[in-house]
């Protein structure tokens, strides 16, 4: 097959036109499978090898979706301010956040920490940071003010913008157990709030999810890997709890918080362990749905990132658990995740480059491949610039 052959128009320049935050889901799964991979228990078979080169093949794509997304920014910026008024496309801002905390965590988890390496990755928290409440904030308030929802059409997605301050207070605890007590008691504190923020606005959610399913039943087939999303908030806000309780116990030892901090372990502990319940019946719920789906076709969009993002966190946060317990259950259980997560990977990843290589997964139909939303019709595009373009550019 020609490369690129399906982009719109047959025009390159329209894959920065075209391109949506979506495709920083693969930075998500393609980062946590690297993490994972580096913590799998079982075997010497070059576990941190095969991670690190996973991760830097995942800096490299985050690189390169950056470059277009910003792209789309600077060349054709009606197209770009459009994005925050779609009702879906826009909920995937809070991928960007996500997949780059990947990368923040594995500077602690697949690569030795040196003096250098710390500070390059304080600053990339801190940047972080700064992404996930630009998501938390922003995306709720065209979804507010701007948008179209209503219960019938929700979907777990609603839950990709609200997560990254979580998926970031998790880096933080791994970042603060290397800091110094004055760097890291800061970032410990703002790591809680940012915890607070996103568990308390999913849990919400969630309610709201299950009201819609128990009212609406389940969504189009488009949307049908949404049904994994709900481990994304519960994985990764046990994963906080834990690595933020660790956090504690060193950076406040010897100080007039140290009670406090023992009892933040113990409680992130026992908060973690709820989380994770709660977090193995969606995952059950998952796959029965997704059996379902299976019998009446699972069309293929970039949605089904999904199965690897949330799947992954729960399975972090089933390695801590399994540390910090050991409770025997918990190891098993991580390497049989790290086996499905690799599984998924494999599927999706085949799947998003030829879908890459041809240009389909550049373009937007009428009946939206992304959303299964209705959308207008665009008019097909010539290879040249018209008088649309060049307003769009000025604009």
């Amino acid at each position: 097959m020609k490369i690129l052959a399906e982009v719109p128009g047959n025009d390159p320049r329209e894959i920065i036109r075209h391109f949506t935050p979506n495709w920083f889901a693969a930075n998500m799964g393609t980062g946590i499978l690297a993490l994972m991979i580096a913590e799998f228990p079982y075997g010497n078979w070059g576990q941190k090898i095969f991670a690190q080169g996973l991760w830097t093949i995942n800096v490299l794509f985050f690189a390169l979706f950056a470059l277009l997304f910003l792209g789309r920014a600077a060349f054709y910026p009606a197209s770009f301010r459009r994005l925050f008024h779609h009702p879906v496309q826009s909920l995937f801002i809070g991928a960007i956040p996500m997949g780059f905390a990947t990368i923040v965590n594995g500077m602690l988890i697949i690569w030795p920490v040196t003096a250098l390496s710390l500070q390059i990755t304080n600053v990339m928290w801190w940047v972080d940071v700064a992404l996930a409440l630009f998501s938390v904030l922003l995306v709720p308030y065209f979804m507010f003010t701007a948008q179209e929802h209503s219960v019938e059409k929700m979907t777990a997605a609603w839950l990709l913008p609200i997560v990254p301050p979580e998926v970031t207070a998790a880096s933080g605890g791994l970042l603060a157990q290397h800091l110094s007590p004055a760097l890291g008691s800061t970032v410990i504190y703002v790591s809680y709030l940012l915890w607070a923020v996103s568990v308390l606005l999913a849990m919400g959610i969630l309610a709201i999810l299950l009201l819609r399913l128990t009212l609406h039943k389940l969504p189009h087939q488009d949307m049908a890997v949404s049904a994994w999303l709900p481990l994304g908030p519960l994985g990764t806000g046990a994963m906080a709890m834990i690595t933020l309780g660790l956090a504690d116990q060193k950076v406040f030892a010897g100080t007039a918080l140290a009670g406090m901090a023992d009892f933040g372990f113990m409680a992130g502990l026992f908060v973690a362990l709820i989380l994770w319940g709660f977090g193995l019946w969606w995952m059950l719920m998952a796959v029965f749905f997704t059996l379902r789906y299976l019998g009446e076709g699972l069309p293929f969009n970039m949605g089904w990132w999904g199965f690897t993002f949330p799947l992954g966190v729960f399975n972090a946060a089933t390695y801590l658990l399994a540390r910090e317990t050991n409770w025997g259950v918990f190891l098993p259980l991580g390497a049989l995740f790290t086996i499905a997560l690799a599984f998924f990977w494999i599927i999706v990843t085949q799947r998003s480059f030829k879908g890459m290589w041809s240009g389909r997964l550049f373009r937007a139909p009428c009946l939206s491949a992304e959303t299964g939303l209705p959308e207008a019709c665009a008019p097909q595009r010539t290879g040249r610039l018209t008088e649309n373009d060049l307003s769009e550019m000025r604009d």
